[in-house]
C-alpha cells in the first residue's frame, strides 16, 4: 500500500514538472512575443538570459585621467579616462559614452574592462585604437532646458583635448551602453558620416513615445520629439552601425522596432541576455573588433 501511495505520488510530481516544463516554455515565448508584462523579470527567473561575460586575465592597455571644468555643463568638474597602446603613430579614437547612474571609470577596471578587453584584442592581432570616456551624469547626452549639454561637452571640450594628446580624432567612433548607447546613436546623427565612422551602441536606452520613457531622461515630450533616434535612421548614412541587446532587456520591444526602421539591418542584433554589466561585458569583444574594422579603414 505504501509503495502504491508512493509511486502515484511520483508520478504525479512527474506530471505536475511536465506540465510545469511545457508553462515555462509558453510563458518564455508569450514573453519574448510582448504578450505577458514582466519582460526583464521573467527572463531572469526562467534562466534565459545567458552567462555574464568574464574580463580577460591580461595587463590593461595603459591609460591617463583627468579632469577638467566643463563650459557646456554648467562649469561642472568632469572626469575622464583615455586608455589606448603605446604606438609611433596617431591612434583612431572610439567615444565611449557611460550609461545613468555610471560614469567615466565605469568603462574600465572590474566593472566593464575595456582596458583589459582591448588589450586581449590587440594580442589576438586586432587593430589597435584608443578608447576615451568622460563623465555626462545622468542628462543623457543631449541639451537640457538648463543650459546643461554633455553632447557639446564631447564635442567641443573633449575631442580636442584628444586631439592634442596625439590622436587621430578625424578616425572617429562612437559607442556607448544604455544611456549611453541612445547618445552614441543620437550624436552619431547629429554629426553624420562627415565625422564618425562607425557607432555601436550596446542595449540603447529608447522608447516609442514620450509617455514611455524614464523620469528625468527627457525635459518634456517636446523634448523628447526632438532628440529621439527612432525615425531618424537615414541620419546615420555612410556610418557603420551596430546595435546588440539582450532578448530579457526591457528596452528590447523599442530597440527592435528602431533596428527594423532601417534600411539594411545594422549589424550586431539579439540574444540572451539583460540589461546588465555581465551581459555588456560579454559583447564586449564583439564590440571592440566592429570598431577597429571599421575606424582602420
Amino acid at each position: 500500500m505504501t509503495r502504491s501511495r508512493a509511486s502515484t505520488i511520483t508520478r504525479r510530481s512527474l506530471l505536475i514538472g511536465g506540465i510545469g516544463v511545457v508553462a515555462a516554455g509558453a510563458t518564455a515565448e508569450a514573453v519574448n512575443l510582448d504578450l505577458l508584462p514582466g519582460r526583464s523579470t521573467m527572463y531572469r527567473v526562467l534562466g534565459l538570459n545567458g552567462a555574464d561575460g568574464t574580463i580577460p586575465d591580461v595587463d590593461p592597455v595603459p591609460s591617463v585621467s583627468g579632469t577638467f571644468v566643463s563650459a557646456s555643463r554648467n562649469g561642472r568638474t568632469v572626469g575622464w579616462t583615455i586608455a589606448a597602446p603605446a604606438s609611433d603613430t596617431p591612434l583612431p579614437v572610439a567615444v565611449a559614452l557611460h550609461g545613468y547612474g555610471d560614469d567615466h571609470a565605469s568603462f574600465f577596471g572590474r566593472e566593464l574592462g575595456w582596458d583589459r578587453f582591448l588589450a586581449a584584442h590587440i594580442a589576438d592581432g586586432g587593430a589597435p585604437f584608443a578608447i576615451a570616456s568622460i563623465d555626462g551624469g545622468n542628462r543623457y547626452w543631449h541639451h537640457r532646458s538648463d543650459g546643461d549639454d554633455p553632447a557639446a561637452m564631447v564635442v567641443d571640450e573633449f575631442l580636442p583635448r584628444i586631439a592634442r594628446r596625439g590622436f587621430d580624432t578625424d578616425r572617429l567612433a562612437l559607442t556607448g551602453y544604455s544611456m549611453g548607447g541612445f547618445g552614441a546613436l543620437r550624436l552619431g546623427g547629429v554629426l553624420g558620416a562627415s565625422r564618425v565612422r562607425a557607432v555601436s551602441a550596446i542595449s540603447p536606452a529608447l522608447w516609442t513615445s514620450a509617455a514611455d520613457t524614464a523620469r528625468g531622461a527627457f525635459d518634456d515630450a517636446a523634448d523628447f520629439r526632438a532628440n529621439t533616434v527612432l525615425g531618424r535612421q537615414r541620419a546615420l548614412d555612410g556610418v557603420a552601425v551596430r546595435v546588440d541587446c539582450g532578448n530579457g532587456d526591457g528596452f528590447a520591444p523599442a530597440v527592435h522596432t528602431y533596428v527594423d526602421g532601417f534600411d539594411a539591418p545594422p549589424a550586431g542584433g539579439f540574444e540572451p541576455g539583460a540589461h546588465t554589466h555581465g551581459y555588456w561585458r560579454r559583447l564586449a569583444p564583439q564590440q571592440l573588433a566592429f570598431l577597429a574594422r571599421h575606424l582602420g579603414r
